[in-house]
């Protein structure tokens, strides 16, 4: 058995989803999202993204964990702070020694759908139907998370 987290960093908003893969079965084990406020000072909000994080790791103790590589933004602020948030959660992670696989959309795309040109309705929708879930996970980011963490099952085959 693999327990997985995936992660979709952003400053704002970070997106944790657990997926157990138990042969080729995938069960979802929870989700949910680190808010932080703009009102706060941006070295708070990534000690908040961290500190949360780490309740997460110590809640769920995943094995591995899944996350969405840092695509092209134009607008250049909003990539260097999810940089940052990116930062802070691969530290969380290194510390506890969990594997980290980074996928690009387009794999993260077609590791959960099929197919690399898929939308976001349609990758929420594969999601929901690999978990065997009533409904699509919500917020998206939480979606994208489970997708991640989906992505990291089917791309690195079990070796312990």
């Amino acid at each position: 058995d693999r327990l997985v987290i995936g992660i979709d960093p952003g400053l704002a908003s970070t997106g944790w989803g657990i997926v157990l893969a138990a042969g080729n079965r995938l069960t979802h084990l929870g989700h949910g999202v680190i808010e932080t406020s703009s009102k706060l000072d941006h070295q708070t909000r990534l000690v908040r993204i961290y500190e949360s994080l780490v309740e997460v790791l110590d809640a769920w103790k995943p094995q591995e964990a899944g996350m969405e590589t840092l695509y092209f933004a134009k607008n250049v602020t909003s990539a260097l702070s999810v940089a940052e948030a990116r930062g802070v959660v691969t530290l969380a992670l290194g510390l506890r020694g969990l594997p980290l696989g980074e996928y690009s959309p387009n794999e993260i795309k077609q590791a959960v759908s099929g197919s690399g040109r898929s939308d976001k309705k349609i990758v929420q929708e594969s999601v929901r139907l690999l978990l065997g879930l009533s409904s699509v996970p919500s917020p998206d980011h939480a979606a994208d998370a489970l997708a991640a963490a989906i992505t990291r099952i089917h791309t690195v085959p079990l070796r312990y």
